[in-house]
């Protein structure tokens, strides 16, 4: 084989990882871009339930994290957004409650009877709570269109595993900001769960 034969094998796969990479940089910025957007915005519509994405608890006190999302479907509660309810979240190794348990003894507490609660504690991630909050609606006969309430930079990937899940979502944020990190986070879960599925990244 030439050189000239070597050097022009070489620069074809030169250039081919190179318009690889620039491929990959640009799917990554527009899903960054498509991330930052979602944040910004929320959409809520009567639907037939609310779901609380699950935070961290304190021993039964939900953290404010959890707080603001539980205080957020309350609103919507209030405003006839939906009739029912969904607190989701297990707990992590030791605890004595979930999050999803914590999460129904405060709207309880805040005067939501408790016929209009439900309680998922499968899962320890968005897709775990998601796919086991498809099948409580599924099983209740209660319908598949959910608003989720969860902070604002999780707005895009909770929609679309949602919609992995068979559930029709819409998504209203809390009140939190969402720094930078959160949002580099949930750009690189998107960009990855889009090519192999949100199931197999969770």
């Amino acid at each position: 084989m030439s050189d000239s034969t070597r050097w022009s094998r070489r620069r074809i796969v030169l250039t081919s990882a190179a318009g690889l990479l620039l491929l990959g940089v640009l799917y990554v910025g527009v899903t960054f871009v498509q991330v930052v957007w979602a944040s910004r915005g929320g959409d809520t519509r009567p639907v037939d339930a609310i779901v609380v994405l699950g935070a961290a608890q304190y021993d039964g006190r939900p953290s404010p994290v959890l707080e603001a999302r539980l205080d957020a479907a309350l609103v919507l509660y209030e405003q006839g957004v939906a009739p029912v309810i969904i607190t989701t979240g297990s707990n992590q190794e030791g605890d004595r409650f979930t999050e999803g348990f914590t999460g129904f003894t405060y709207l309880r507490d805040q005067g939501v009877p408790e016929d209009d609660l439900r309680i998922v504690v499968d899962g320890t991630n968005t897709f775990e709570e998601l796919s086991a909050t498809a099948n409580v609606l599924l099983d209740e006969g209660l319908g598949d269109e959910v608003v989720l309430v969860s902070d604002p930079y999780h707005a895009l990937r909770a929609v679309e595993i949602a919609r992995e899940v068979g559930l029709d979502a819409w998504f209203s944020p809390t009140d939190l900001d969402s720094a930078v990190r959160q949002l580099v986070r949930e750009t690189a879960g998107v960009s990855v769960g889009r090519l192999v599925g949100f199931r197999r990244v969770s």
